[in-house]
C-alpha cells in the first residue's frame, strides 16, 4: 500500500527523506499552512477526480510524451534521489521511479491532499516494484522541507506558473540540489510569437474550455489563460535560473511552441 503519513523518514538505506525541523509536513496536513494561491489550491483539489483523463482528452495523449522528455532533461539516473515538485496526480513521479529502479527514491510533493490521495490510489492500482520507492508528501514548494544538497535531480510539470513566488521556488529547488544536479520545469509556453500565442488562447477557448465544461469544470479551467499570460517567457525563465545561481539554463520550446521545457544545472 502507498504511504500516507509522511512525517518522518520510510526508508532505509543511502537515501531517506529527512524533514528539517521548522518545516515539519504531515500528508494529513495538519503542521502548517502551504503557502500558495488559496484559489489554485482549491482549484486543483476540485478536479483531481478527473484531471487525468481531461489531461489525455486535452492534449491526445501527448502529454505522455512531453513528460518523458522531461524526465529525461532532468538527467535522473538508476539509484538516484530525486524529487517531482508540485507532483500533482503523480504523472511525473511514476516516470521517475521507473527511471531510477528500486534502488532509488522518489519523493513527490504537493499542496493538494486531493491529488495526493490520487497519487496515491494510482500508485497501488497501477504497481510496479519500483513504486515501493516513491512517497508521497502535502508541503509548500516555497519553503521545502529537505536539507540543503540533496537531490540529484528535480522535475515540476505545471506547476511554477501556479506559484505564488517564482524567484523563491526556483531558489528552493537550488538549495536542496546537488551541486552539477539538474532541474527540469514543464509547463505551458508564454511565446513572443504572436501567432503561436494566437493558436494557444484559440485553443483554451474552443477545446480546453468547452472539454472541461462535460466535466463541470469549465470555470476551473478558464483561468488558463491569464495565468499563461502572467508567466514567463522562455528567456525570462532562463534569466531567472541564473538569477538565483543556476550555472547554466536552457528553455526549450516543444509542441510547436505551445509548451515549453526550461532545463537549468546547478
Amino acid at each position: 500500500m502507498a504511504s500516507l503519513l509522511l512525517c518522518h523518514s520510510p526508508f532505509s538505506g543511502h537515501c531517506v527523506v529527512p524533514f528539517r525541523s521548522k518545516s515539519k509536513v504531515s500528508f494529513s496536513g495538519g503542521y502548517r499552512s502551504v503557502r500558495c494561491a488559496g484559489d489554485r489550491q482549491a482549484l486543483f483539489s476540485r478536479i483531481a477526480p478527473v484531471y487525468d483523463n481531461l489531461n489525455d482528452l486535452l492534449s491526445l495523449g501527448q502529454h505522455r510524451v512531453w513528460k518523458r522528455m522531461a524526465v529525461s532533461w532532468s538527467g535522473a539516473k538508476e539509484g538516484d534521489c530525486v524529487l517531482d515538485l508540485c507532483c500533482g496526480s503523480g504523472d511525473l513521479t511514476f516516470l521517475l521511479s521507473e527511471k531510477i529502479g528500486s534502488r532509488g527514491k522518489v519523493t513527490g510533493l504537493d499542496f493538494s491532499k486531493n491529488q495526493l490521495l490520487v497519487a496515491s490510489f494510482r500508485q497501488d492500482l497501477l504497481w510496479k516494484a519500483c513504486y515501493k520507492n516513491i512517497v508521497w508528501v502535502e508541503g509548500d514548494a516555497l519553503d521545502l522541507p529537505f536539507p540543503n544538497g540533496y537531490f540529484d535531480a528535480i522535475t515540476i510539470g505545471y506547476g511554477l506558473r501556479n506559484l505564488v513566488d517564482r524567484s523563491k521556488a526556483m531558489k528552493e529547488m537550488f538549495r536542496v540540489l546537488k551541486p552539477g544536479s539538474r532541474v527540469s520545469i514543464l509547463d505551458f509556453n508564454k511565446s513572443t510569437e504572436q501567432f503561436t500565442t494566437t493558436i494557444q488562447e484559440w485553443m483554451i477557448d474552443n477545446v480546453v474550455v468547452p472539454v472541461a465544461s462535460n466535466y463541470n469544470l469549465a470555470k476551473e479551467y478558464t483561468y488558463l489563460k491569464s495565468s499563461i499570460r502572467e508567466f514567463l517567457t522562455g528567456r525570462e525563465l532562463e534569466e531567472l535560473a541564473m538569477e538565483v545561481g543556476f550555472s547554466s539554463a536552457k528553455h526549450y520550446e516543444i509542441a510547436g511552441g505551445l509548451m515549453g521545457n526550461l532545463v537549468a544545472t546547478r
